[in-house]
């Protein structure tokens, strides 16, 4: 471990930094040959209920692509067997669930979560890497309870989300009682994430982009605002994230997050000029990575320099690394941000003096 390396946490901060620091979702496994290696042995709980093996495809990214932080390496849908979900990830498909909740009954059946018990791997992986192998900051995370209510209500993925919808207005009083059960275990969850040593959290409500903004503020916004007051005055940086949920941002804004996540549908100058004050995190197309050069670097640009314009902004993806990306071109890409965006600072304050 060198010297630590807060650049990212100073950004979420809204402070101002030598450059623009980045990470991307999905940055550990997929698209890596190491990872591809290891996979071929063990399966995504395998690997995540053994701390140093978990811990090593974690850093991967880090040594491999020169990235600002860490993302530690699992699935959403983790927690959820401590409430009494039986959950099983299959290749290809993702979250499937044989017990999928239909009813308020089946609500009133989930069990309370407790960290040190049901999920002590993800603790100890933390530990490992906070205490003895990073020399950037981990980000912890948990899945919203939106995102994770769509899979117990599912059963597994889904196109429309139609079994969710109808459950969330027709049984509104079985449904907040979900979200509450949600909202505490994603608390006690994030909070033993942080106490093991996790510097910052996302939120990933990766479906919620299915639901109208009007059913957001009815139905989602209330625990959400619940969550994130509750693990304010643990003083990490919180991010916000989903796919498709442009419509939601200033909804987003208005939680008290830190860091507002976007993904590549809603440019970051439009953002601005919506009200979004807050810093924010984005938002590079994945597809892009698989561009040419010339045309990757170029959107990059375009982005960097939108993000400049107020202190406060983390480089990503708007949503996960494919698995088809070629790792050399993350490589080049960290390293064409860090650049590109030192010059523009620099030349920026020679300007200003």
């Amino acid at each position: 471990m060198g010297t630590f390396n807060d650049t990212l946490l100073r950004a979420a901060r809204g402070e101002r930094t030598a450059y623009t620091p980045v990470w991307y979702m999905r940055q550990a496994g997929r698209s890596q040959p190491e990872y591809r290696k290891i996979k071929e042995k063990y399966s995504l709980e395998e690997i995540t209920h053994q701390p140093e093996l978990c811990a090593y495809v974690t850093r991967l990214p880090v040594e491999n692509y020169n990235v600002d932080a860490a993302i530690l390496y699992k699935d959403i849908v983790t927690p959820l067997p401590g409430m009494g979900i039986d959950v099983k990830i299959k290749e290809g498909v993702g979250p499937v669930i044989t017990n999928p909740i239909r009813t308020a009954n089946d609500v009133s059946k989930l069990q309370e979560f407790h960290p040190e018990e049901h999920v002590p791997y993800v603790l100890e992986t933390i530990k490992l890497l906070t205490e003895e192998q990073l020399d950037v900051p981990l980000i912890g995370f948990a899945g919203a309870p939106f995102t994770l209510a769509s899979y117990m209500i599912e059963g597994g993925p889904s196109k429309n989300y139609a079994l969710t919808k109808s459950f969330m207005v027709s049984e509104p009083k079985a449904w907040f009682v979900l979200m509450d059960k949600l909202a505490d275990m994603i608390v006690a969850y994030l909070k033993a994430q942080i106490k093991a040593g996790a510097k910052a959290f996302q939120i990933f409500d990766s479906w919620v982009g299915a639901l109208s903004q009007q059913d957001y503020s009815i139905f989602i916004k209330p625990v959400m605002e619940k969550i994130f007051k509750e693990m304010k005055d643990e003083g990490v940086p919180m991010i916000m994230f989903g796919v498709g949920a442009s419509h939601l941002a200033m909804e987003w804004h208005d939680l008290p997050v830190d860091v507002v996540g976007l993904d590549w549908r809603l440019p970051i100058k439009e953002a601005r000029q919506m009200g979004i004050t807050k810093p924010v995190q984005g938002n590079l197309d994945p597809t892009l990575l698989l561009a040419d050069w010339s045309v990757l670097e170029n959107r990059t640009k375009e982005i960097i320099d939108q993000g400049l314009q107020v202190p406060g902004h983390i480089f990503n993806l708007g949503h996960g690394v494919f698995p088809s990306v070629n790792p050399d071109v993350l490589k080049r890409l960290t390293a064409f941000i860090h650049e590109y965006s030192a010059q523009i600072v620099k030349a920026n304050a020679s300007t200003a003096k």
